[in-house]
């Protein structure tokens, strides 16, 4: 079930770990291989902090973190949905056999 269901539960996992952090904090830790790298700029930072905004309701602070951070979260929270969706589905019955014809 886990194998099946990694990307359902790894985007749930994240979303909640996003909502949890304070994005207003002075320090953070960051995955960002290129900040890790020493790089000072990078096209995808700024997203996390983004994402956690726009959780939080700060859709200013949101926006200015990274523009993209309220458009991702809204295609993270469909694709949540159809996972959640596609599991469901598995569960449907079927119509029973129609015995009259």
């Amino acid at each position: 079930m886990l194998k099946r269901n990694f990307e359902l539960i790894f985007w749930i996992m994240a979303i909640v770990a996003l909502g949890l952090c304070n994005p207003a904090s002075g320090s953070h830790f960051t995955l960002c291989p290129l900040k890790l790298m020493g790089f000072n700029w990078c096209p995808g930072c700024g997203m996390g902090h983004a994402i956690a905004y726009a959780l939080h309701g700060d859709f200013k602070n949101s926006f200015h973190a990274h523009w993209l951070g309220i458009p991702a979260l809204a295609a993270i929270l469909h694709r949540i949905c159809n996972l959640i969706y596609l599991e469901m589905s598995k569960f449907k019955t079927h119509k029973p056999f129609d015995y009259e014809h």
